[in-house]
């Protein structure tokens, strides 16, 4: 069974490959009358867009999104919309040389094995290109969340390899900072710093991970569906399937093995909880904090520096990928995992609107 879909209510179902002519998706359970045109998708496909930095991939694609359905002078009509964007700057010739290969930290080895054909231009469906459809649809989403529930969802850089942004624990993040760096990093007398470490990490030809943080603001009481569609497990499932995505932390994550259940547990006061080591979300559902997800990035593995793998021949070879690849993949996925997490609790919201609609807002209610 394929699963390119995700979601019950809001389901997203992206299509197509790095390298072919073209990517998409398509959005089923939108709700009606959404205001939506093309140039709406613009401000955030461009967050994630490799080659507007230095410090990304140089591929420049020009993710202009053609609305196919679902939306009549404007607005969304309730039916599946469907959205293409052409790929416009593709060079399939870079992977000509590694078609026989099996690039080490790749999806080349697994994609083979499970279907016995393998697309090897940019990874194919395994490409981070996939992830523009993710963000095109989360615009659907945050527009929605933003207008019928006041939640607001932003994300930053929290971790580039070693380095951590200079700023006192639990001090607030100024989202205003965070978008006028190419790094989403919170702390802008520490940008120099992260395009020297670029730099050195690509004149060495290696790599490395990183921690993108995200926080969703206004998330009301009551949205998530225990027990097997809890609002943090679903939220780690959706962000775990993010490109390059190898672990996710909700509130204080691995952090809670070191605490004591003195400290661990979110006391409350009828004028507001005194912590949020939950990440706001309590038995997987929001408790009405913010609600608090990281996740890790594992370095880039595309290297100019030569590594062992073997080929579809069964011989032991020395490869080297060519073509255009992040230092840090870290550095674009800010705007994918923000699109994760809406897309999470429009669906949540959706279907907390159907089962639970009519209980309407419960006493007390913690500030």
């Amino acid at each position: 069974m394929s699963s390119n879909t995700f979601g019950k209510l809001l389901s997203v179902t992206t299509f197509g490959e790095s390298h072919g002519p073209a990517i998409g998706c398509v959005i089923d359970g939108c709700p009606p009358g959404i205001a939506i045109a093309p140039e709406d998708f613009v401000h955030d496909l461009a967050r994630r867009a490799t080659g507007k930095s230095r410090y990304t991939s140089q591929r420049h694609e020009a993710d202009d999104v053609e609305i196919l359905s679902g939306v009549y002078e404007g607005r969304t009509t309730g039916t599946p919309i469907a959205l293409l964007i052409r790929n416009t700057d593709v060079r399939s010739k870079d992977y000509s040389e590694i078609a026989r290969t099996f690039r080490p930290g790749h999806a080349d080895y697994t994609y083979w094995h499970k279907y016995g054909i393998r697309d090897p231009r940019g990874g194919g469906r395994a490409s981070a290109r996939e992830t523009t459809m993710r963000v095109a649809a989360a615009v659907l989403a945050k527009k929605w969340l933003r207008e019928r529930h006041g939640v607001e969802v932003h994300g930053w850089m929290a971790q580039m390899g070693d380095i951590v942004p200079a700023m006192p624990t639990g001090a607030a993040i100024d989202f205003g900072v965070v978008e006028s760096n190419p790094f989403f990093w919170p702390v802008a007398a520490q940008v120099p710093e992260l395009e020297a470490r670029i730099n050195a990490l690509r004149k060495a030809g290696d790599s490395c991970g990183a921690r993108v943080n995200v926080v969703a603001t206004g998330v009301p009481p009551g949205w998530g569906e225990p027990v097997y569609g809890k609002l943090d497990g679903e939220l780690a499932a959706a962000l775990m399937s993010i490109n390059a995505v190898k672990g996710v932390e909700v509130g204080a994550g691995f952090a809670s093995v070191a605490q004591k259940g003195t400290q661990h547990r979110d006391e409350m006061r009828l004028d507001g909880f005194t912590s949020n080591h939950a990440g706001g979300i309590l038995g997987g559902i929001s408790s009405g904090q913010d609600v608090l997800v990281s996740i890790a990035l594992k370095p880039t593995s595309s290297l100019p520096t030569p590594g062992r793998s073997v080929n579809l021949d069964g011989e032991e070879v020395e490869m080297r990928t060519t073509g255009r690849h992040d230092p840090c993949v870290g550095v674009r996925a800010t705007p994918i995992a923000e699109a994760m997490v809406a897309l999470v609790l429009m669906d949540q919201a959706l279907r907390h609107r159907a089962q639970c609609g009519d209980v309407g807002a419960m006493a007390p209610r913690i500030a």
